[in-house]
């Protein structure tokens, strides 16, 4: 398969599952830029210019529980190569513990490398959680002493955006990108400058209101080029120690201290190093870090 044809395997996939999934909440994209990156290869037939994953959520409410039914949701990274390589899908739910929930995206993954390697399969997948999800939330028989600790609020996950903008100069973005994180509660930190960087880190749905206000800003080029999902336990301190940033902050790391549009990626990398994050380093720019 091509890679033309992969791509266009990609776009054929997402558009049926928009008529399989066609509620507000049930299928979410996270990174339109992207989407619209693929699309336009598609149209052109060119893969230039294609420089981030789609990456998209599928919601589905099921009937485990007796007394309503429970959210389960599919968050889908798609390789670019998929779907000659299998998509990186995690499962969730609030009715899933931890094992419970490690174990059903352990036996989709094998079940999806037996059944549909080569093919398109996100649909598959889902099918595959709606028949046997059921089987995952009995699994562990918990007493009704232990329910409490297993049914965690829904934002029991910390999220990490990995954000690049061509640029941010503007005042009022670099205003704006304070107040809002600020507003959310998030940490972590911005870069203006050229290429910007923004990255935001706490609750799921905290970062994700975050994103969907910064991508309606104008913006020559802006994507989310790194992103991370980090359950907790839900205790009152659980998300703090999943933080790698105490507060936000600007961060400007002027070249020799001059008065430039172009930042120090050298102090860039010690700082995010300094943090254990400078893997990320790579993701943004293509090289190792120094």
């Amino acid at each position: 398969m091509s890679v033309f044809e992969q791509a266009e395997a990609q776009l054929s996939e997402i558009d049926l599952l928009a008529s399989m999934f066609p509620g507000e909440n049930e299928l979410v994209v996270h990174d339109h830029l992207a989407l619209a990156e693929l699309k336009d290869c598609v149209e052109k037939r060119t893969m230039e210019g294609r420089s981030s994953k789609v990456y998209y959520t599928i919601n589905m409410n099921l009937d485990i529980s007796e007394e309503a039914a429970v959210m389960f949701s599919l968050a889908c990274v798609l390789p670019f190569k998929y779907p000659e390589v299998l998509p990186e899908i995690t499962v969730r739910s609030v009715l899933l513990s931890r094992s419970q929930q490690t174990q059903l995206n352990t036996d989709l993954t094998t079940y999806l490398q037996k059944n549909c390697s080569g093919d398109v399969c996100i649909l598959n997948a889902t099918e595959w959680v709606r028949e046997h999800a059921s089987d995952y939330v009995s699994r562990d028989a918990p007493s009704s002493s232990t329910t409490e600790n297993i049914i965690q609020p829904v934002d029991c996950i910390l999220t990490r955006l990995w954000i690049y903008s061509h640029h941010i100069y503007n005042k009022y973005k670099r205003r704006n990108i304070l107040e809002w994180a600020k507003e959310l509660s998030l940490s972590g930190f911005s870069m203006p400058g050229k290429p910007g960087v923004v990255c935001v880190e706490g609750p799921q749905s905290a970062c994700e209101e975050f994103w969907s206000r910064l991508r309606k800003l104008n913006w020559k080029r802006i994507l989310i080029r790194h992103r991370e999902d980090i359950p907790f336990d839900g205790k009152t301190d659980g998300m703090e120690r999943q933080r790698k940033f105490s507060i936000f902050e600007e961060k400007v790391f002027s070249v020799n201290g001059a008065r430039s549009s172009h930042m120090d990626f050298g102090q860039l990398y010690q700082f995010l190093n300094a943090k254990g994050c400078g893997d990320v380093f790579q993701i943004y720019f293509g090289v190792e870090g120094q």
